[in-house]
């Protein structure tokens, strides 16, 4: 994604305001923007439209708020224009209906994990760390359950971006020269989110770099490196307490952990001794790419 696009739709979710001129712009380019990665993908493989039945486009979220009077959530991507530039059909608009029928709109994987992942006779919670957390709960003999529990990399890649100027912290090391603050945990902890009963969703619209700095308006001694330590156990903790919610279960739990947190050795660390009742690996390890 070229860069001055990528900054415009990072201060639109972050400022949730935008004129319809500048929205509908952004939903343009991004949808020849999906398109061609389409074509490239297609000369790539030697494969021709005519090959694919079809294409699925999520859209790029810019503000989800299933909650309050007026709930809604919205995506941008022409749709439209993917279809005409590929000459493939095209469906888009995966979330506004689960809505419109009292839903969270969110997540959207629990349904594929389920056909890929579900096992008779155990538990089996799939994870996707990408910018917000999500789990999938396949459990044996009950229906699929899918929720948020809370920040993913979104504060970590955000903090990072802030002072080191990198996207992510590779590999965890700049988290992993410092030390988590108790304190500050607690305090991050009390958000009400994570309070809330499941099944719940949310976004970059709570958990921002703005509702970071409010946050650490009482905590300005703590150094960054350590304000990065936190933000990991942040993700870690929040993710193992919702699933220490779950029933104890005496057969088998296994956590699949997918999206690129699986590649954070630290909060992969964490999770594994936050969960010890829990066999804790990759989604990779299991047929599927992490990516």
């Amino acid at each position: 994604m070229p860069d001055d696009l990528r900054t415009e739709l990072s201060m639109l979710c972050l400022k949730g305001m935008a004129s319809l001129k500048n929205l509908g712009e952004l939903d343009h380019r991004l949808g020849e923007l999906y398109a061609r990665a389409v074509n490239e993908l297609l000369a790539s493989q030697n494969m021709n439209a005519a090959d694919v039945k079809g294409i699925g486009c999520h859209g790029q979220t810019v503000w989800h708020a299933p909650w309050g009077e007026y709930p809604f959530t919205m995506q941008i991507g022409d749709a439209n224009i993917i279809a005409a530039r590929t000459g493939i059909t095209t469906v888009a608009d995966f979330r506004r209906k689960d809505i419109a029928f009292g839903g969270q709109g969110a997540p959207l994987v629990p349904a594929f994990h389920e056909a890929l992942f579900k096992q008779p006779d155990s538990v089996t919670v799939v994870l996707n760390i990408g910018g917000i957390s999500n789990i999938s709960i396949l459990n044996s003999g009950q229906p699929t359950l899918g929720y948020d529990t809370g920040p993913g990399n979104l504060l970590i890649d955000a903090w990072t971006e802030q002072h080191l100027g990198e996207r992510f912290d590779r590999d965890a090391a700049w988290a992993s020269t410092g030390e988590v603050d108790l304190s500050l945990l607690d305090h991050l902890m009390d958000e009400a989110f994570f309070s809330q009963t499941a099944p719940k969703s949310t976004g970059r619209e709570l958990f921002s770099l703005t509702w970071l700095k409010d946050k650490l308006n009482n905590f300005r001694n703590v150094a960054a490196h350590d304000v990065q330590a936190t933000l990991v156990e942040l993700t870690a903790l929040s993710i193992s307490r919702e699933l220490q919610k779950l029933p104890e279960n005496k057969t088998t739990q296994q956590l699949l952990v997918c999206g690129g947190g699986a590649k954070n050795p630290l909060l992969m660390q964490r999770l594994t001794l936050l969960l010890p009742s829990w066999t804790v690996g990759t989604t990779t390890e299991n047929g599927l790419d992490v990516d």
